[in-house]
């Protein structure tokens, strides 16, 4: 890989740690090499890539930085150090996720278990290629936890394709105010690592390579470039599809765009192609993720009023033929041209329709989806166990709930509004999450989206009985961790926009 640009040559051995074993000694190495110098010659073209991607370390030595030079100036002060995996590879790494307000003390932060963050690398130009790494890490004992992977090969088939597994990724930044909270981006995230982490936790989940993923879907509004995807970073660090060699992967990978419906859009893409796949005798598992980082003015702008709700996270879920942990039933999506929230191009913030929001916008849509879907069904409200609509407010997917016939107790549990704020794209996929982390075999989930724009997707999924052996896997990081957790970091409005803007 000589020949490429040296930013594509960095960001494919560092977002995925990648490494190289030695099959005569045994010996690992950080980077890729082309031969063991213990071993010499006998080594030349025998080495096996290895990564340490999912891997656990300790932190062995650190400093802080507190002069950093012009790219990692915004990120000052900022631990860096030397970690230790398993106790013979040791590599360079930043602690990201801690605002130094105090006196530092090396002693505070050596000896303690890492997990490795995918995050970006340093700060640069509006015309350069966005710099990641997973050479960023922070403590097993906070706010993320490590999460063993271990890959099983699939069994059932099931009639139905559906969520083989799923995920929510949010920040331990928050802001607390108007009686709820919102998750923020730390200086070094943006929706590409956050699609990156969500994308990650729910192949753990499913216990799945990577490899057997054959199109990865990522929905989102708030993509750092104009001009190149997100699902092709995904496609790289996750390592998904057939690896063809020369860092190229064997997959469709595409991003998507419709507002805040942009991921749910891909479900029943992802489903007619895992329906497909079977009827052909084959295995076939899709990637959708729905990622998104707040674009609304500073409140001082026009237009601010959009920032008292964003929050900044993603939800990722792989649909599929087997294993099944809630079969897709049905679906129905509803359209029409309605100007209620909109972003010329070139500009740099959204603008939106006031009052046109809700009535002629999201209400019609949402109800219009959920009804017919019923209607399609042959459902009352009274047979669904949990409504999940789309969540730009607290108010308004209550008062659509109940406009529809269902209960406040059947949507009450998706409302993650008012912990996470406005997901956009992972709005009302985090909803989903919520639900999924709580729901019992066989009950069925009514999950209706909106994208302003407009249009809904409406879903009926039915949970099995794999779902519980499955959410266990994760359960160390479910919404309920990232809801209720004691290592949640609150900053002030101002914080938060110097945070966004930073890097």
């Amino acid at each position: 890989m000589s020949s490429e640009p040296i930013e594509r040559r960095v960001s494919y051995i560092s977002d995925r740690l990648r490494g190289s074993r030695c099959p005569i000694c045994n010996r690992r190495y950080f980077k890729p090499r082309n031969y063991c110098p213990q071993c010499g010659r006998k080594s030349m073209g025998k080495m096996e890539e290895i990564d340490f991607f999912y891997s656990k370390g300790i932190l062995e030595a650190c400093t802080i930085v507190n002069n950093a030079t012009n790219r990692f100036k915004v990120l000052q002060p900022y631990i860096f150090g030397i970690a230790v995996i398993d106790d013979e590879i040791k590599v360079p790494v930043r602690v990201t996720d801690q605002p130094l307000k105090e006196e530092f003390k090396p002693e505070d932060f050596e000896g303690r278990e890492i997990v490795f963050r995918f995050r970006r690398r340093y700060s640069v130009g509006t015309a350069d290629i966005i710099p990641t790494t997973s050479l960023a890490v922070t403590f097993a004992d906070e706010y993320y936890p490590h999460i063993t992977y271990k890959i099983r090969e699939p069994e059932e088939y099931s009639d139905k394709p559906g969520i083989v597994g799923y995920a929510l990724y949010t920040s331990r930044f928050r802001i607390r105010e108007r009686g709820m909270e919102r998750a923020v981006p730390y200086l070094d995230e943006d929706s590409i690592t956050a699609a990156v982490e969500a994308g990650k936790l729910a192949l753990i989940q499913a216990a799945l390579s990577g490899e057997k993923i054959g199109k990865v879907m990522v929905g989102t509004e708030s993509n750092p470039y104009a001009v190149k995807p997100i699902a092709s970073k995904v496609a790289q660090v996750l390592n998904l599809g057939e690896n063809l060699a020369d860092g190229v992967r064997g997959i469709d990978a595409v991003d998507t765009e419709f507002a805040c419906k942009a991921a749910t859009s891909m479900f029943k893409d992802a489903a007619a192609l895992a329906k497909y796949m079977d009827e052909q005798g084959k295995d076939y598992f899709g990637m959708v993720i729905g990622t998104d980082n707040s674009q609304a003015a500073p409140r001082w702008e026009p237009g601010g009023e959009l920032d008292y709700f964003v929050g900044y996270g993603a939800a990722a879920f792989i649909i599929g033929n087997r294993d099944v942990i809630a079969e897709l039933e049905g679906w129905y999506s509803v359209t029409s041209d309605t100007p209620d929230f909109w972003r010329r191009d070139g500009q740099k913030y959204p603008l939106h329709g006031g009052r046109f929001t809700g009535e002629p916008a999201y209400f019609k849509h949402i109800l219009k989806a959920a009804r017919r879907l019923m209607d399609k069904m042959k459902l009352k409200p009274k047979d669904i166990d949990y409504f999940v609509p789309h969540q730009p407010n607290a108010k308004f997917p209550l008062r659509a709930a109940r406009r529809l016939g269902f209960k406040d107790e059947q949507c009450l549990p998706a409302l993650k509004v008012l912990n996470f704020g406005n997901l956009y794209s992972g709005s009302s996929p985090a909803g989903l999450v919520a639900v999924l982390d709580i729901a019992k075999p066989y009950e069925k989930i009514l999950l209706t989206s909106f994208g302003s724009g407009a249009g809904s997707d409406a879903y009926l999924f039915t949970v099995t009985p794999r779902i519980v052996e499955k959410r266990r896997r994760t359960e160390k990081f479910n919404v309920k961790w990232q809801t209720n957790n004691p290592h949640l970091i609150y900053v002030s409005y101002e914080e938060y926009r110097r945070m966004k803007e930073g890097i």
